[in-house]
């Protein structure tokens, strides 16, 4: 298990415990409209544990490659690429990650991303739509209060579920060397 996805663990908790926070704040409201920021909050924080992840994960993944060339330009060419590259990697669509560990790990882990009832290209679209969610409600606060929520309570647990089989079977893909 990398450090990476360590790490990962701990920050999924965030958004587990801002989902308790609004199931809390939910059941003890007296009319007046439910806590819709605290949801949104978790969206934001679950891709950001995400996209945290894999720019930790590749980096990881480099590093324990170019172990045996540490001093040498190559090594030093290939880490300023990859530091080069992250400081422009937002929001890790399913292309994105793709490239970034194709590039500089030479895998594809989108390949692995299979479980359960869900087939590689399943993964890929609700990852690619859990990203758009994401902009959505970093960019597009809800002003009309009448209107349907952006994500609702039962779906933030299946994102939040989605997200930890998505790191790990990510992770075991790269530990596996595939």
């Amino acid at each position: 298990m990398s450090v990476a996805y360590e790490n990962f663990k701990i920050s999924i908790l965030d958004s587990e415990r801002i989902l308790e926070a609004y199931d809390l704040l939910n059941k003890e409201r007296v009319g007046g409209r439910e806590p819709e920021e605290l949801k949104r909050a978790a969206l934001i924080m679950t891709l950001t544990a995400w996209e945290t992840y894999v720019e930790d994960r590749v980096t990881e993944e480099v590093d324990s490659r170019l172990r045996a060339l540490d001093g040498s330009q190559i090594a030093e060419y290939m880490r300023k690429n990859l530091e080069k590259d992250l400081k422009f990697f937002h929001n890790p669509n399913s292309q994105k990650t793709k490239h970034i560990f194709q590039d500089f790990v030479g895998v594809d882990v989108t390949q692995k991303w299979a479980w359960g009832d869900l087939e590689c290209d399943d993964v890929r679209g609700r990852l690619n739509d859990w990203i758009k969610k994401r902009g959505d409600a970093v960019h597009r606060s809800i002003t009309d209060k009448q209107s349907s929520h952006l994500v609702g309570r039962d779906e933030m647990r299946k994102c939040v579920n989605f997200f930890k089989q998505l790191v790990e079977v990510t992770d075991v893909s790269l530990d596996n060397g595939t």
